[in-house]
């Protein structure tokens, strides 16, 4: 399927990581334009090196920390100086720690509640003024499916996600007079292969974290998923690119989950 992505304006936040790298490198191979909006400027400048050699029409790392409006505001001036506008946004960057809601510390709450529903608001505000002046513009933002279902040891996390979802579908309702698209990818549990996949600051190369990436632990884990694997970062880039593009062009306000089956809604 032709999804007519070629010349197109993409941001990815948090697109130096996991499933942000993945999204960059495939948008990269649809010969986009792909601004890497990630706070770790090395690593999203070595996965600009990698879309470039992929075929993107340009690829550029800017150093981005989406829970700060003015950070946030600095990096759509720059894209669209260089690109003049924004057509699609990409609302990647997620994190979360795996404990009990009365374990974890409020800071933690904090970065949650920052990380996943603030920098979501702050980039698509962000971007939206200059859609709604031409009248046009996809936003694709990272929900989880945490966030459908209430997720064990992920309260602060999953009520950030549902926000997402939530979010999302006001705003369609509110934008779509201006020919602007909102919907919600959910995945899965969903690893990066390596360290060589994640900057140092992800929430994967934590060590609380790196339990859930040996081969025994995925095995456990693959067992609660109806198709029985784990999810990789590849997994999700399909659904995000065909709702990004005009093939998904009556398709706004809905949520998707890519997650082999761990909910069916």
């Amino acid at each position: 399927m032709e999804l007519n992505l070629a010349g197109k304006s993409v941001i990815v936040t948090g697109g130096g990581s996991n499933i942000g790298r993945a999204l960059s490198l495939a948008f990269a191979g649809e010969r986009a334009h792909v601004t890497i909006a990630d706070i770790d400027e090395a690593q999203a400048g070595k996965v600009a090196a990698e879309a470039q050699k992929l075929g993107a029409a340009s690829a550029t790392a800017v150093r981005t920390d989406v829970t700060a409006w003015d950070s946030v505001q600095a990096m759509v001036k720059d894209v669209n100086g260089r690109r003049g506008g924004v057509d699609v946004l990409v609302n990647n960057v997620g994190w979360t720690m795996d404990r009990l809601f009365v374990e974890k510390t409020r800071e933690e709450w904090e970065r949650e509640i920052q990380l996943n529903l603030w920098g979501m608001i702050n980039c698509t505000r962000a971007v939206l003024d200059g859609m709604i002046a031409r009248k046009a513009g996809a936003i694709v933002s990272m929900g989880s499916d945490a966030g459908r279902m209430g997720e064990f040891r992920e309260g602060v996390y999953a009520a950030c996600k549902a926000g997402v979802m939530a979010l999302s579908k006001s705003l369609a309702r509110e934008v779509g007079r201006y020919g602007i698209r909102l919907n919600v990818v959910c995945p899965g549990m969903t690893m990066p292969a390596s360290d060589e996949e994640i900057s140092p600051l992800s929430m994967w190369a934590a060590d609380v974290n790196r339990q859930w990436r040996t081969e025994e632990m995925k095995a456990r884990i693959a067992k609660v998923y109806p198709l029985r694997r784990v999810g990789t970062p590849e997994d999700i880039t399909g659904a995000v690119l065909f709702l990004a593009s005009d093939r998904a062009s009556f398709v706004t306000g809905q949520v998707l989950s890519v997650s082999g089956g761990y909910t069916m809604m």
